[in-house]
């Protein structure tokens, strides 16, 4: 509840700060200490309780594990202003605005990890998305980027027409917006239900750009500003996985064996096409939104077996994927070329940066020994845990298979790097030695938590 309520507060704090502020850096430098701010409200809350008790029965419900995950976020937020606050100075003249959008987006992901009844699950996802059609426009001299955000905002409300309809047929089916009238000891299955559920999963399959819902994802993370495409593809995808599993922990039940198979092809359809698609990309930034729509395929294995396993899993998971793509990305971002040539010659010009390049693209590629390859495992195990691995063995051979192919398109990045030299001088990257250390230290945290993930996972249960 603290997320919610200080979210929106420092966001308007933010727009009036603003006014007030002559210099970008100053914006930077008061966003970073309200997120700070915000994290520590959150981890308050976690060890004794919200600050304000404020009672909302059949609307919101806080859980050790939305706390979790709501810290997991704060966490990679605030990493992502400490690395990517000089970046966001240069998309424009709004940098107070561009902040202030930003911790909105964090108050409607705490409405979106609490909510328990349909209607706060429709204000979240709203809360979310209308400020990135903002942030993805935001760079006005670029028509890529204004083309990005006219796709974005038109393919965004007609998934949020469809999450309305689904919404509307379930109330149909239940006379209830709450989640727990369709839960398994619910209401009867009638066709206005499963027919609502339906729609519902193509408007979330959506906005977490999981196959064949994932047609928007190239264009708009490409784009955007760089800076932004970091913060849509790891903090917003995340929190859109948390409300999914949230709205269908409980419903899943309804439709038994059939549910499950339609769970299964829209995660062989997601691994298939971001998987094979990133291969044949020579952009980096473009092979990474491709990538992103394959480690969507993964994530939803948590809601394939809804199960302990699962849900510890989507947790490694939502650390492993937004430390290593916002380390990434907030390289990427410092560069003038994005394609896999403009990393040729890398670990010579930035041995320390090329270092934890390294580590965060072998985590990403599941390599064990990085937080990366235990998120999978657990994804993976969680299925085989729910008794699936029988019915669906093809599906965890598809998964493994996967998770092969894109060790190849990773370890591109990665010989060009270290093994291939640059065809003309390169400029050494505008970096200061604080932001080496940062992204080193994301590094490091990575394989911290790919040792000892135990660390993390305790705090869903003390």
């Amino acid at each position: 509840m603290n997320l919610i309520i200080f979210g929106g507060i420092m966001g308007v704090v933010m727009m009036f700060g603003g006014l007030l502020m002559k210099q970008k850096h100053q914006a930077t430098l008061l966003a970073t200490v309200l997120m700070l701010l915000l994290l520590a409200g959150n981890t308050w809350e976690m060890l004794h309780g919200p600050v304000f008790n404020i009672q909302a029965p059949h609307m919101l419900a806080t859980t050790r594990f939305g706390l979790l995950i709501n810290e997991i976020l704060l966490a990679a937020g605030l990493l992502y202003l400490l690395v990517s606050g000089k970046d966001i100075e240069q998309v424009g003249n709004y940098v107070a605005e561009y902040y202030a959008l930003i911790f909105f987006i964090f108050a409607g992901i705490g409405v979106s990890t609490a909510y328990t009844n349909l209607l706060m699950l429709f204000l979240g996802i709203e809360i979310i998305s209308i400020p990135l059609y903002i942030l993805t426009g935001a760079d006005k001299r670029n028509l890529k980027s204004i083309e990005a955000a006219l796709k974005y905002f038109l393919m965004g409300s007609f998934s949020t027409g469809i999450m309305l309809m689904g919404i509307a047929l379930i109330y149909g089916g239940t006379g209830s917006f709450l989640l727990e009238k369709f839960s398994l000891q619910g209401a009867p299955i009638s066709y206005n239900l499963v027919g609502g559920l339906l729609l519902i999963l193509v408007a979330m399959a959506f906005k977490v750009s999981a196959a064949p819902f994932h047609f928007w994802t190239p264009d708009v993370y490409d784009g955007a500003p760089t800076v932004f495409t970091s913060f849509m593809a790891t903090i917003v995808k995340v929190a859109g996985f948390i409300a999914f599993i949230r709205l269908f922990e409980g419903a899943s039940g309804i439709i038994a064996g059939k549910w499950q198979w339609v769970i299964a092809i829209i995660i062989s359809l997601t691994l298939l096409i971001g998987n094979i698609t990133a291969v044949f990309q020579q952009s980096v930034k473009r092979m990474l939104a491709y990538s992103s729509i394959a480690q969507a395929g993964f994530m939803m294995f948590a809601l394939f077996s809804m199960n302990n396993w699962g849900r510890e899993g989507i947790v490694l998971y939502a650390a492993a994927y937004c430390l290593a793509t916002i380390g990434i990305f907030a390289v990427l971002t410092k560069m003038e070329d994005y394609t896999y040539q403009g990393f040729n010659g890398f670990a010579r010009r930035e041995p320390m940066l090329a270092v934890a390049l390294a580590v965060m693209l072998l985590s990403l590629a599941g390599i064990p020994l990085t937080v990366g390859f235990f998120s999978k495992y657990y994804m993976v195990a969680s299925a085989v845990a729910a008794g699936f691995g029988g019915k669906f063995l093809w599906l965890l051979i598809l998964a493994m298979l996967c998770a092969a192919v894109s060790v190849y398109y990773y370890f591109r990045v990665i010989q060009a790097m270290y093994f291939k030299e640059a065809e003309q001088a390169q400029p050494v990257l505008p970096v200061s030695a604080g932001f080496r250390y940062l992204v080193a230290g994301a590094a490091l945290v990575v394989v911290l938590l790919g040792i000892l993930p135990q660390w993390l996972l305790q705090f869903l249960y003390f």
